[in-house]
């Protein structure tokens, strides 16, 4: 990863409009998340809506990544090819990640969405935006890397599921992976971790599982999927740290 990058409020504005601009690609998306469409479908879609943006897909930018868009379905976490051979069905866990290049900036952001699922499905679902919130809550300055993942890691597993920890977020900026990483569980002690500033981009990313957090790259050479193929999930937003608090820059 890239050093961590301080910027300026006018970046932190840049990168506002940036991220607005990838908050209506990914709704887009999410509406069109249903039974019978394919990842390659999301993927076409968002080429289009990102070119219409008058952006750049950031995931085309990393070397030997050729789309715009990751996309899984279940048991995959992250880092998914969208081809054509993968189509939703009922009852499958979704997970789009995607990012835009805009102005200099890349911004990044990631959902999951279950497709007609059961209850207990949805209230896993669930977690991992009230995850999210939470860590997004603790963004301020003279709380530490740490607050924020702690506020991932026991929210997650006080419903009874498990944290990733070969993954992390990560500061984004004029490079889409900054340092900061940015764990799901609490690494070490909280006084050997990065306090939080000003000026800070935070790809804050809720990275969890049903089962247990041990994954697999499959045979594509990018997909990384749960080693005990129980479903996972990932939800992501970009946020900045203002003297004000928190701010979401990817709504």
């Amino acid at each position: 990863m890239q050093e961590l990058e301080i910027k300026t409020e006018a970046e932190i504005e840049i990168m506002r409009k940036g991220g607005q601009k990838l908050a209506r690609v990914k709704k887009a998306l999410f509406k069109e998340v249903k039974e019978g469409k394919s990842a390659y479908d999301l993927e076409i879609l968002a080429n289009r809506l990102i070119t219409e943006e008058q952006a750049k897909p950031s995931f085309k930018m990393v070397p030997g990544y050729t789309w715009a868009t990751c996309v899984n379905v279940n048991a995959g976490l992250v880092h998914g090819i969208p081809t054509k051979q993968v189509i939703f069905n009922k009852g499958n866990v979704i997970s789009v990640d995607l990012g835009i290049f805009d102005q200099g900036f890349h911004t990044d952001t990631s959902f999951s969405v279950g497709i007609e699922v059961d209850a207990e499905t949805e209230g896993f679902l669930q977690v991992g935006r009230q995850a999210l919130k939470k860590a997004i809550e603790v963004c301020r300055t003279g709380k530490r890397i740490y607050d924020i993942s702690e506020a991932i890691q026991t929210t997650v597993e006080a419903a009874g599921y498990t944290p990733i920890k070969a993954l992390t977020g990560h500061g984004v900026g004029r490079s889409l992976h900054e340092e900061p990483a940015i764990p799901c569980f609490v690494p070490g002690p909280k006084e050997k971790s990065l306090s939080l500033t000003e000026g800070m981009i935070l790809a804050i990313e809720v990275m969890y599982c049903q089962g247990r957090p041990e994954v697999v790259l499959e045979k594509d050479g990018w997909t990384i999927s749960m080693r005990d193929g129980k479903i996972a999930a990932l939800f992501e937003e970009t946020v900045a740290v203002t003297k004000r608090g928190p701010l979401v820059l990817t709504v």
